[in-house]
């Protein structure tokens, strides 16, 4: 076949001259994805949080974890293409990973980016039928929610990711961007990123309406609803699954069907 270029999320231009067959993943939903793409055979290497579908940690070499991965085991694999995150992975990783063999890297904060993304790994891949396949899917099932939204008022939120401290999602996240699409207004969003807040940041907010718990990164459980439940009287506070608000990739058509149930509840 002849050789093919293309444009990572980072905007680095990768030419190859065959198919990459042995994949390295260091991200657990595009693993997930890559397995949806009808992939999983290709798929030498995941880290130890690549947890959907449950059999592949057994079945798979764990090289590491998103932040610390051993670079002797993924050498070893001989991978033709490791997948990595920008956000997810850091940049010492994916440099250092270049040495070995290409590395594409994806960056996602919008929906828009994660249908670009499956089409940019079907090229990748040459598995452009089944990512036509989910981008159809999931374009769908977006149109749908989004009639399934129309008429919902939007009601002010905040997501906490962490404990001691406490951190919350703000902007330029993928999920502030799920926040929006279901019409929570993310009270944090004029801060970058990630921020670290007091308690007493939201104790103020008194037009507050929700207060998600997110099961990742930090686990949250009913006991930190109900040590936070006193101070913040004037917010319903819920438990979320953090995957469905964080994870990108074909996890969107199941995050779907569970913010419409999210939204029955409250």
């Amino acid at each position: 076949m002849k050789s093919y270029s293309l444009i990572d999320g980072v905007g680095i231009t990768h030419t190859f001259d065959k198919v990459p067959q042995r994949i390295v993943s260091l991200v657990p939903s595009q693993t997930e994805l890559l397995v949806d793409l009808g992939l999983e055979s290709k798929i030498v290497g995941i880290t130890k949080f690549c947890i959907h579908p449950q059999h592949l940690k057994s079945a798979k070499c764990i090289v590491g974890g998103t932040k610390n991965v051993n670079y002797d085991k993924i050498k070893a694999l001989e991978p033709d293409i490791i997948i990595c995150n920008k956000e997810e992975n850091t940049l010492e990783i994916v440099e250092n990973l270049r040495s070995v063999c290409p590395v594409w890297v994806t960056d996602i904060l919008t929906v828009q980016d994660n249908l670009k993304m499956i089409d940019d790994l079907g090229k990748l891949l040459d598995c452009q039928v089944k990512a036509e396949y989910w981008i159809s899917r999931l374009s769908f099932a977006l149109s749908d929610f989004k009639q399934f939204t129309e008429n919902k008022s939007v009601q002010k939120a905040a997501y906490f990711i962490w404990k001691n401290p406490y951190m919350v999602a703000g902007s330029e996240n993928f999920i502030n961007e799920l926040l929006k699409l279901n019409h929570f207004e993310n009270v944090f969003e004029n801060q970058p990123r990630y921020p670290e807040i007091e308690l007493q940041q939201i104790i103020k907010k008194t037009d507050l309406d929700l207060i998600f718990l997110s099961s990742e990164p930090y686990p949250f459980k009913e006991k930190d609803a109900l040590e936070m439940m006193p101070l913040v009287t004037q917010a319903k506070i819920r438990l979320v699954d953090g995957e469905m608000f964080s994870w990108y990739g074909s996890r969107l058509l199941k995050a779907l069907v569970y913010f419409k149930e999210l939204h029955l509840k409250l």
